[in-house]
């Protein structure tokens, strides 16, 4: 028998294994968590049967989903391939490797996701550091009944600042000058905590330093963002679009102080209004969508869902706009093909949630406890039963532990970026999943959290809740110390 015969049945008794995992019917599965002595029935795998149990080390977050067919883990790795794919300026030899730019922030998506994980602020401002996993968006107000009847019919989110797009490149190819540099400042803000303990935040303010196409417009709305992690994404594109729907409550009707309101964006390849889901405000709704977004913003690339050849170019950059391209004739002349995306979209739905840490510890389940009765999980909600595509069994019907209910959620003036995004106001974002975040030290060798990255911890991150969440951040915020070491215990074993 060969070791590849070997290899199959081995992996082919390791998914029967995990099928085998005790998971209550759906109706049951959902019910909140009322006994907190013990964990709950599949709670150590929160990717259901995709979850990976390959280690909580430096790769945690780069395995497949556990319950792949052999032949589509074939297709995970290349995917995988074209994802840490470093870009090169046209034209080169290298078939289906040119185009970079002309304007980009990364030369591939692994640059900003390192690992398959989040970004963080720089350490400096440039030349000190450079801002790769972190760049900021662009807007304007709209001020054409066109653009406003755009934004209202949600086919478009934002209206993009007219020289510099809708976001800063900071890098450039060879005769081409990036468009400028973000600059960071940080103000201290102290916070006193219940126990005496003082902890203090960090407050940024951004602008743009090297302006190279002329002055910004007066009006231009800046909105920092790092690269989130890419684990259980396919997941997420896999809860019924009911449910999260069902949780919406944009009028505050059961009055206790958090409303959710869904995103509505639009599916460019339907061409329909769409149900966002992924991004910091929600705006893309599939993960395919995001990935070819990613491509031509971040990199430049274009792909079948974003076909302009010179990426974020704006027609006030005429250089730019000239610059080679690197299309081809047989990919329909674009830079990534329609298989290409097909591969780093694949790749980017089948990442997999890493098993569980601790989850039976009593000091991890008391915190459990206190996230319960604290009211986190009005945002962010534990469960999910994903729904069911023939195309992707793998994801179908899993009984999931994202800890988000996918909606937007006001966040209070603290977070607000004052920059609209579709039905998303300036303090309103996403909730992002919790799944996987303990182990971002490990992964990526920081703690930076939130949209931009100001908080140094998971601590910091809870005390600049604000808006819908205050009332939960004041709970946490007078917690004794030992309620609270246990709450960050159950939040790092996530």
């Amino acid at each position: 028998m060969t070791s590849s015969t070997h290899l199959r049945r081995f992996q082919a008794f390791a998914i029967l294994a995990l099928f085998m995992l005790p998971v209550p019917a759906a109706a049951d599965a959902l019910q909140p968590a009322s006994d907190f002595s013990r964990p709950e029935p599949g709670e150590a795998y929160p990717g259901g049967q995709t979850t990976s149990t390959k280690g909580a080390n430096r790769n945690a977050f780069s395995h497949p989903s556990a319950n792949l067919k052999f032949e589509d883990e074939l297709t995970f790795k290349v995917g995988n391939g074209f994802f840490k794919r470093l870009w090169v300026s046209a034209p080169a030899s290298t078939q289906s490797a040119d185009g970079l730019g002309p304007l980009f922030n990364a030369r591939s998506c692994q640059r900003c996701h390192l690992k398959d994980g989040r970004g963080h602020p720089p350490a400096a401002n440039w030349p000190d550091d450079n801002a790769v996993s972190m760049f900021l968006r662009l807007s304007v107000p709209p001020r054409s009944d066109a653009e406003k009847k755009r934004l209202a019919e949600g086919r478009v989110l934002v209206v993009p600042e007219p020289t510099y797009g809708g976001q800063l490149q900071d890098f450039a190819i060879q005769g081409i000058d990036p468009e400028g540099r973000m600059h960071i400042t940080y103000e201290a803000v102290p916070v006193t905590l219940g126990d005496g303990t003082v902890v203090e935040l960090r407050k940024p303010a951004y602008r743009v330093t090297d302006a190279a196409y002329g002055p910004l417009d007066p009006d231009v709305m800046l909105s920092p963002r790092v690269a989130p992690q890419m684990i259980g994404l396919g997941l997420l594109e896999m809860i019924p679009e009911t449910d999260i729907r069902a949780a919406a409550d944009p009028d505050d009707a059961d009055g206790d102080g958090v409303s959710g309101r869904a995103q509505l964006t639009w599916d460019t390849e339907k061409d329909i209004p769409a149900l966002g889901r992924f991004g910091w405000k929600a705006g893309n709704p599939t993960v395919r969508q995001q990935s070819a977004g990613a491509f031509a913003g971040d990199i430049g690339i274009s792909n079948p869902v974003a076909r302009e050849p010179w990426g974020e170019c704006t027609a006030n950059q005429a250089a730019c706009r000239a610059a080679p391209h690197g299309g081809s004739p047989k990919d329909d002349g674009l830079e990534a093909s329609a298989e290409v995306l097909a591969l780093v979209t694949f790749y980017s739905e089948t990442l997999a949630v890493p098993r569980r840490r601790n989850a039976d510890d009593p000091q991890v389940l008391a915190g459990k406890e206190l996230f319960y009765d604290s009211g986190c999980i009005a945002c962010h909600r534990p469960k999910f039963v994903t729904g069911t595509d023939p195309k992707r069994p793998h994801l179908s019907k899993q009984l999931i532990w994202p800890y988000t209910d996918l909606l937007l959620h006001d966040m209070g003036e603290g977070l607000a970026d004052n920059r609209p995004e579709g039905r998303a106001s300036g303090r309103e974002w996403r909730t992002p999943p919790l799944w996987g975040i303990g182990l971002t030290k490990t992964v990526n060798g920081h703690t930076n959290f939130l949209h931009d990255g100001r908080a140094r911890n998971l601590l910091e991150a809870i005390l600049w809740h604000g808006g819908e969440a205050e009332a939960v951040k004041e709970k946490v915020r007078m917690m004794a110390t030992r309620e609270r070491e246990a709450l960050l215990a159950f939040l790092n074993s996530l």
